[in-house]
């Protein structure tokens, strides 16, 4: 799995002209799945982007959580994070999972979200989404699983 987490001042998804989510200050996560993720990659990634310690104190420095500074959670899914775009110019999506798995794993990170004490406003798997957000900072992390310790 591989989510790009921006910090945000706000946020919103949009599908049909209709806002069907939208946070102010937190975290807008776009969430990618892969054919070897599992349930347990998908809970210790869900608790590694929810703890990140990148909101500012009064000092200026990067030592807040989305907890200290009471911030909402926003994911959108996103399998082009899995393009490879290493030959000719049209990007291969074969890296992406395909909905049989993808699909239990977005809810799943959904729901790990909702369990961490941040329920997520969210788009709709497979939807062509306009994605909005005033990024702050700007402060945006790759996190991806195959990393993570």
């Amino acid at each position: 799995m591989r989510a790009v987490v921006t910090r945000v001042k706000e946020a919103s998804v949009t599908i049909d002209g209709q806002i069907v989510g939208q946070i102010g200050q937190g975290f807008l996560i776009l969430l990618g799945i892969t054919h070897d993720d599992t349930p347990e990659l998908c809970r210790k990634l869900a608790e590694k982007v929810l703890g990140l310690r990148v909101f500012t104190d009064e000092n200026d420095k990067m030592n807040r959580s989305l907890a200290d500074v009471g911030g909402s959670v926003l994911v959108v899914s996103q399998f082009t994070l899995y393009g490879d775009c290493s030959h000719g110019r049209r990007p291969s999506f074969m890296g992406a999972a395909g909905p049989d798995l993808a699909i239990p794993l977005y809810e799943q990170f959904l729901s790990e979200c909702e369990r961490l004490g941040y329920p997520p406003q969210h788009g709709q798997f497979g939807a062509k989404m306009e994605v909005a957000s005033v990024n702050d900072g700007p402060v945006t992390m790759i996190v991806d699983t195959k990393d993570l310790k």
